[in-house]
């Protein structure tokens, strides 16, 4: 038996997984395959006025019936009840692409504001050597912002932005370090001045890798031992350029001094215990250890988000802060912004966007091969009734699948505000 079977309308029944062989504009259903629940999803196939669909055998919990049937018309009430389904699925249909076009704009305006953030960044480093006063009013100024939106809006989402370039990498890094851990901090119910303070250290965290050569950065043979202890002193390289500036706080500064510490005593450049390094910095420590694993320098291939969250929770239990990265995974979800994921449906897609309220139900660009790629549904997974199977690594994508999702290789979040289905 083949998977797929060409197989006349009048032969179809619930649970039969079809295909539809006409554009995605020319029918009320939200994707070209899906699974049929119900009888008047059948009807409405019939009333598209094609003779035949592909019904997936592997994917139908029964097959087609084996012969055509053709049921009688009740003459007593003919074509009106269709004529309203019709006409409330057209609407619907309306409204569904209204509210895409809506998560669209979303996206767009988020977008938009991150990438407004990572050039005050470019902006606010290229000073901190000239002018620090100014680089850290300025930094204070875009925190503050941060932090406004994120305790005073309704129903945030968490975005998957699109990729760094070379040059922007360490911007990326240090905006989704601040804040992701801004978000955490909120969540574990810290006051406004202790989140700000987070985020401003988060912010400058990688401050004196600006003091490294960008071929070592870069390098993408084997560190020597000397290579690597030297980049191993960017933290205090980063104490040194923003000690210029006696504006910025010494809280913040611990940050940037211990973020690689870790509670057993075996990160750098101190080797501090737990009782040494701060409830901040152990926080933004726990945050940058994941932002670095999606993000990382040329040396390190980067992981998924959810392979990343993964890798943190089974190997760092004695070295990090739990109470953080517990946080981290209930807020990113079990799939992060990133992930690439299959569906109860068959069809793979891209876990696009978060809702802090509603972590289960992540929204997803979904792969159809009818629908053009610039119009690729984004759905939310609760108002459509589809859950997620498992998560697979991007290199596992067939290559039209590949191309038409575009995995991002280094992984950069911002929020913004949800659209209202």
């Amino acid at each position: 038996m083949s998977k797929s079977c060409k197989v006349n309308v009048n032969q179809l029944q619930t649970g039969n997984f079809v295909r539809l062989p006409i554009s995605w504009k020319e029918h009320p259903f939200l994707f070209n395959s899906f699974k049929i629940k119900q009888k008047t999803q059948i009807e409405l196939i019939k009333n598209l006025g094609i003779e035949f669909v592909f019904v997936d055998l592997e994917k139908s919990s029964v097959p087609p019936l084996s012969k055509v049937v053709i049921e009688k018309v009740d003459d007593a009430a003919p074509n009106a009840n269709l004529d309203v389904l019709s006409a409330q699925m057209s609407e619907n249909k309306l409204n569904r692409i209204e509210y895409l076009q809506r998560l669209r704009r979303d996206l767009q305006k988020t977008e938009q504001q991150f990438g407004r953030s990572v050039a005050m960044m470019r902006s606010l480093i290229s000073k901190l050597q000239l002018r620090p006063l100014n680089a850290i009013n300025d930094a204070q100024e875009l925190v503050s912002d941060m932090a406004e939106q994120l305790l005073n809006s309704d129903n945030l989402v968490l975005h998957l932005m699109a990729d760094a370039k070379d040059d922007d990498g360490i911007y990326h890094h240090s905006l989704n370090v601040a804040l992701l851990s801004m978000m955490v901090a909120k969540e574990l119910e810290w006051s406004r001045n202790d989140i700000e303070a987070v985020g401003l250290g988060a912010l400058f965290h990688d401050t004196g890798k600006l003091k490294v050569p960008t071929q070592l950065m870069r390098k993408k043979t084997p560190l020597t031992q000397p290579e690597m202890n030297f980049i191993k002193q960017h933290p205090t390289m980063g104490v040194g350029l923003l000690r210029l500036a006696d504006n910025f706080p010494s809280s913040a500064l611990d940050i940037v001094r211990d973020h690689h510490e870790l509670l057993d005593g075996s990160g750098y450049p101190r080797g501090l215990t737990e009782e040494g390094i701060g409830l901040p910095t152990q926080l933004v420590a726990a945050v940058n250890l994941y932002d670095q694993l999606c993000h990382p320098d040329g040396q390190i291939k980067a992981r998924t988000p959810y392979a990343a969250l993964a890798h943190i929770y089974k190997n760092y239990k004695q070295k990090l802060n739990q109470a953080a990265i517990g946080k981290l995974i209930k807020m990113l979800g079990i799939y992060p912004p990133g992930s690439i994921v299959e569906l109860s449906s068959g069809q793979f897609a891209m876990v696009m966007a978060v809702n802090l309220e509603k972590i289960l139900f992540p929204r997803i660009l979904v792969y159809d091969a009818q629908v053009p790629k610039d119009q690729a549904p984004i759905v939310d997974l609760e108002t459509e009734g589809l859950t997620i199977v498992r998560c697979i690594a991007p290199s596992a994508l067939p290559e039209k699948i590949h191309n038409y999702l575009s995995p991002r290789e280094r992984v950069s979040y911002y929020f913004g505000n949800s659209a209202k289905p």
